[in-house]
């Protein structure tokens, strides 16, 4: 088991039982200093700073009475980000949101399309986006959809 793997399972039910639904673990070495990087997600909620910190004061203890970690590193609790992947089993979620998917079949030619994500039920998925001044929406095969995360919109 990897050490990655090891500390996943000794956070993650008390991470869970604060409401997150999705945790990970990275250990890198970035420009010389050890990261243990725990993120944390909850279904379609922004996560804010006092929640990020209810979450390294249950995670720093667990650590330190482990010892697992026998080399000088920075916990660092973090989301997944503003554009976090999303599965494509978990779509329906996250109705009404700015997304980017990537086809495995292109739509019209394009292999990726950025928009609103309109509406998603078992074979189809729709939605909207901008090409110049026009609003397109369009209605994309579920299972020809790759890859998916949530996007910016600029």
């Amino acid at each position: 088991m990897t050490l990655e793997s090891t500390v996943k399972n000794l956070i993650e039910k008390p991470i869970k039982a604060l409401g997150y639904s999705e945790v990970d673990v990275k250990f890198v070495n970035e420009f010389g200093t050890n990261y243990l990087r725990v993120m944390v997600d909850k279904d379609d909620e922004v996560i804010d700073l006092d929640q990020i910190m209810k979450v390294n004061d249950v995670v720093s203890p667990l650590l330190d009475e482990a010892d697992l970690i026998k080399t000088n590193y920075v916990l660092d609790v973090t989301t997944f980000g503003a554009e976090k992947k999303i599965k494509v089993e978990a779509l329906e979620k996250y109705v009404g949101r700015y997304v980017n998917i990537h086809l495995t079949n292109p739509y019209k030619g394009l292999n990726i399309i950025e928009g609103t994500l309109e509406s998603v039920d078992n074979d189809k998925v729709v939605i909207s986006y901008k090409d110049k001044t026009r609003t397109i929406k369009c209605d994309v095969v579920r299972s020809t959809i790759d890859k998916a995360r949530l996007a910016i919109k600029f």
